[in-house]
């Protein structure tokens, strides 16, 4: 039986040529052709590292495999197909459990003795090379030359030497790109935010580094790690390396950095370098400290906003928890993945796109229904008037008393005109003379009468026209966070509660609870509510358990109304 083969190959390095896959390819062929085998598919990766099997290649080679489609794989060496002691020999069980053999140009036919000999010679092949590769970048560095990369500012130097040789790692500024650096310091010296030095930038279409947009990570970075523009010494002559180590999660392949102690760094004085004077660089590193967080060691830039419009707003109808974020684009309940579904059994997702499509449709088309909307506006006015109705009486009487008080006053001084004894009206006029002072005090601290709200019977019109212009800044750069902000405002929560569907499927209906305040001063474009007094109506409609809907559930005539969706 003639065996189905596959090839793979691979290459690391950005710097050799993709000509090496098709050079492998070639190799692999003719040991196929040799042995009689038929060539039923290939494999590559391209400018990939052989430390780990995070590779698109490797892993269709592997499902493939599962899936009995091939029964040996050609490759030019053992190391092409990972250097990781541990990779090597996983992907060689696993192989060998699907009943696949791996055959190479250099070792031949590969077996445990293969996995463990030249497993263990390339695991300490990447070990010496790595340590190597540190100390040939620290010569580098401790000469004043680059350490791999470039910073923004600067153009890399390629030239000949007088011995012949080529010369790289020397840097020289860049005066377009070092103007830039010295606009963004001055800037934020000057008290403008990241995002916006970002945002200018980039309408202005000034290239970022590596010729993309502007971020505003990529101006303020991490001060503590030395990353973004503002935290970079070499602005101000100082090379600074290796301030941290990379080391390679093992789970996913993917490389963590972590700090390491300052004792470890290695800094160069390179004056000829720097594009940033030291009083500009000092205000910025002042400004910076100020931007801590108070009772923190948290910096500013280190809070983060709701990435979300609806980011820690959705609350799960089951267990109360919170909904984040379980896959891309979709939420769920965090207590029913994270703990079980001992704790919350609400399995049902939602995508991020249906999620605020779906709210944004209740703020701006179902929230202010215009039958509620007139009996709410006939309500609202109704016990206003009788709030201030109550006022004004109260505020009469004690008037009409006063003006008594003064009027008996009068009396008893026209009684002593005509004769009659002060010692007979010296108590009453005490008396009088008393309760006048309480009434004025009264009077003089009593709240003036409440001017009426008047809520117009469009006030839903009205509603919907700024909600929708608020939907719509949403899109527009310089108003999307404050849009973000004042919908984010009107809603206290979303409650998430599975419901059945046709079928034995289940999907989310949204309730949402919110600010009527919010949602009034809105209606009528000013800050009308502050300060006055909260009616019944107003009250009981912001005890409720559903989302008000223009004041749903007047404890007279309305019922409870719930905005769902």
């Amino acid at each position: 039986m003639t065996l189905r083969a596959v090839i793979y190959a691979r290459y690391s390095s950005d710097l050799q040529s993709a000509s090496s896959i098709e050079d492998q390819f070639r190799l692999c062929r003719e040991r196929a052709t040799r042995a009689g085998w038929q060539i039923v598919g290939s494999y590559e990766d391209a400018a990939t590292s052989g430390a780990s099997l995070m590779r698109p290649g490797i892993q269709r080679l592997q499902q493939d495999a599962r899936e009995r489609r091939f029964d040996i794989v050609i490759s030019e060496a053992l190391d092409r197909l990972s250097r990781n002691q541990a990779d090597i020999a996983a992907l060689y069980q696993n192989l060998t459990f699907a009943g696949t053999a791996i055959e190479t140009l250099a070792e031949g036919r590969i077996d445990e003795m293969h996995i463990g000999l030249k497993g263990t010679m390339n695991a300490l092949f990447l070990k010496d090379l790595a340590a190597k590769t540190r100390r040939g970048l620290r010569g580098r560095v401790e000469a004043g030359k680059s350490g791999g990369g470039n910073a923004y500012g600067y153009t890399v130097l390629r030239h000949m030497g007088e011995d012949g040789e080529i010369r790289r790692g020397d840097r020289q500024i860049n005066e377009d790109e070092a103007a830039i650096v010295r606009r963004i310091f001055t800037a934020y010296a000057d008290g403008m935010s990241p995002n916006r030095i970002a945002d200018q930038l980039n309408r202005e279409g000034i290239p970022g580094p590596r010729a993309g947009k502007w971020d505003k990570s990529t101006i303020h970075g991490n001060p503590k790690r030395g990353t973004g523009v503002l935290n970079n010494e070499i602005y101000v002559g100082r090379l600074v390396w290796n301030r941290q180590s990379f080391v390679k999660d093992p789970a996913t392949g993917k490389r963590q950095a972590r700090p390491n102690p300052e004792s470890e760094w290695i800094v160069t004085e390179v004056p000829e370098l720097r594009i940033i004077d030291q009083a500009l660089w000092d205000r910025v590193k002042t400004r910076q400290e100020g931007r801590k967080i108070e009772q923190t060691d948290r910096e500013a830039w280190e809070r983060r906003k709701p990435r979300f419009l609806l980011t820690g707003l959705v609350k799960c109808g089951c267990c109360g928890g919170g909904f984040s974020t379980i896959g891309k684009d979709r939420f769920g309940c965090s207590n029913s993945r994270n703990k079980g579904t001992s704790v919350c059994t609400n399995r049902t997702g939602i995508t991020r796109q249906e999620l605020e499509g779906r709210i944004l449709t209740i703020l701006s088309e179902r929230l202010m229904d215009p039958e509620l909307v007139k009996v709410f506006v006939a309500e609202y006015i109704a016990e206003r008037n009788r709030l201030a109705a109550s006022h004004v009486d109260d505020r009469a009487v004690k008037q009409k008393e006063l003006a008594k008080v003064i009027k008996d006053q009068d009396i008893l001084v026209n009684a002593l005109l005509v004769g009659t004894p002060p010692e007979r009206i010296k108590a009453k006029m005490e008396q009088l003379e008393t309760r006048q002072k309480q009434l004025e005090r009264e009077l003089a601290t009593a709240p003036a009468p409440a001017a009426l709200t008047r809520i117009h019977p469009r006030m839903a019109d009205n509603w919907q026209e700024r909600i929708r212009a608020l939907i719509a800044g949403l899109t527009e750069p310089d108003r999307e966070g404050e849009a973000r902000e004042a919908i984010r405002g009107l809603i206290e929560k979303i409650v998430a509660t599975p419901v059945p569907t046709k079928g034995r499927r289940m999907s989310l209906e949204l309730t949402l609870h919110g600010d009527l305040a919010g949602i009034l001063s809105l209606s009528l474009n000013v800050d009308q509510l502050a300060g006055q007094q909260k009616t019944s109506c107003e009250q009981e409609v912001e005890e409720s358990v559903g989302f008000l809907v223009a004041g749903a559930r007047n404890r007279r005539n309305l019922p409870e109304l719930k905005c769902a969706v």
